[in-house]
């Protein structure tokens, strides 16, 4: 496996992490969106009006990035819409999501545009998700190079795979839960944190921290997310089977295999028994979770309607034609003079991304 490195930046979440980092506290702590927008003008902004506070913390990351960790190769994937084809399946998903504010909006639009000037190969479209285009990559890329995926979202987790050296640099709310990831995996066994070339807040997930940390597989976050859910894209899951998730799926290693375990068991009492007090003395769930999970009612997705539609949505695709060559995302091509332009133009000073040096 070759030592070259090629960062998927998950774009969407950075900046939306960049935007909601440098928020004046007015607009943090206000309790309506209309009083928050009485505030929008103290938002950092050139002097055109132009907001500039997630634009300014993202530049700041990816000039880091290219500087410190020196990428091969580069791309940056990002959401354009909610309605994906992931709404057709299930018309609430992501529906708990409050509107995204329009200073947001403006900065999306326009860090798409200042990547590309400056080089960057940046992926989006109307009908999949920025996650979607990030397991494409891996997908079509794994066999001719390392890759790290740069993200917030667990969803990611799924792509880990030592075997094709594909890892993921997740980012931490805070240093110090990075710095504890840290110590609890590497610093027992005397790795010096420097030679690991973390980006700040960052800790690095292979498949055997995705096992420690998620209690399943990096293969089996999807059917994870099909039992338990995820409330941060409104999948509904299995209402009461949370805690169980991990140990049943540690036994069958599917969803569709515990229902199917489920269905060779329910032909007669004893067997139904018998597979509860396997899960109950065996599996250690103390609360069996059968009845929610066979659960059906036509008022509610529940049961396994549930959970296979939850684990569908959960799953990235990875099959999105892409028609560009390794190549394509050299980083040779970035342009660190586009972004000193940029700056100029949005009124950030050069010194607080680039630092002092010319």
């Amino acid at each position: 496996m070759s030592e070259r490195k090629f960062i998927i930046v998950d774009g969407s979440s950075m900046l939306s992490t960049c935007y909601y980092a440098v928020l004046p506290r007015e607009i943090m702590f206000a309790k309506t969106e209309e009083e928050k927008q009485k505030h929008y003008d103290k938002i950092l902004h050139a002097k055109d009006g132009t907001y500039t506070n997630a634009i300014f913390g993202m530049l700041n990351m990816v000039v880091s990035l290219m500087k410190k960790q020196k990428p091969e190769y580069i791309a940056f994937v990002f959401d354009k819409t909610r309605d994906t084809f992931r709404r057709e399946l299930y018309a609430e998903y992501k529906g708990t999501r409050g509107v995204t504010p329009e200073p947001l909006i403006n900065q999306f639009i326009l860090i798409e545009e200042i990547l590309k000037s400056a080089g960057f190969q940046v992926l989006l479209s109307e009908q999949y998700e920025a996650d979607d285009y990030a397991g494409s990559l891996v997908m079509k890329f794994r066999e001719e190079t390392s890759i790290i995926l740069m993200t917030k979202d667990h969803d990611y987790l799924q792509l880990v795979n030592d075997e094709h050296n594909v890892r993921a640099w997740m980012v931490q709310t805070k240093q110090e839960k990075a710095d504890d990831l840290y110590k609890k995996y590497y610093s027992f066994y005397g790795v010096n944190k420097k030679d690991i070339n973390l980006p700040e807040k960052v800790f690095e997930y292979t498949a055997a921290t995705v096992l420690r940390e998620e209690g399943v597989r990096p293969e089996q976050i999807a059917d994870l997310k099909g039992i338990q859910g995820d409330s941060s894209d409104n999948i509904p899951g299995v209402k009461g089977v949370s805690s169980a998730a991990p140990l049943l799926l540690r036994e069958y290693g599917t969803v569709e295999e515990i229902y199917r375990s489920i269905r060779e068991a329910e032909g007669d009492k004893k067997s139904l028994k018998e597979l509860q007090d396997f899960w109950k003395n065996e599996l250690g769930i103390s609360r069996s979770p059968y009845k929610a999970m066979t659960k059906e009612s036509e008022e509610e997705l529940c049961g396994e309607k549930a959970a296979l539609l939850s684990k569908t949505l959960a799953t990235m695709k990875t099959d999105i034609s892409i028609d560009m060559s390794l190549e394509d995302f050299s980083s040779e091509s970035y342009q660190e003079e586009k972004i000193r332009e940029w700056l100029k133009k949005l009124d950030i000073k050069e010194a607080s991304i680039f630092g002092s040096e010319k």
